[in-house]
């Protein structure tokens, strides 16, 4: 692995991270330009990935072969369970209906 760049989630190049996703180094470059994937960059413009980023990438993977979603469907779709995910976590990970029923 190569050196850690900038966050404590950029941990890798994007030559080793599309070997290690099995992704090819072109449709690792259109997720980047299409929003899907948001890696850190350097000084130089070098691309820099983390562990998110391979759950992001094995979602994305899901929905395109699970559901058959293109490029723009994905990023309503990913847009939509990361806005879901950042309201449960303001929620405290509690579901009104289902705490309503468990008598909270």
């Amino acid at each position: 692995m190569s050196t850690v760049y900038g966050t404590r989630r950029a941990v890798v190049t994007a030559e080793e991270f599309a070997a290690a996703t099995g992704l090819h180094p072109e449709l690792l470059r259109r997720y980047v330009t299409l929003g899907l994937l948001e890696p850190d960059t350097d000084p130089a413009g070098g691309l820099w990935f983390g562990a998110g980023h391979l759950m992001r990438v094995a979602r994305i993977q899901r929905l395109r072969t699970g559901l058959g979603l293109n490029y723009t469907a994905l990023a309503v779709v990913l847009d939509l369970l990361d806005r879901i995910e950042q309201l449960e976590s303001a929620l405290g990970g509690r579901h009104p209906d289902v705490d309503s029923v468990r008598g909270r």
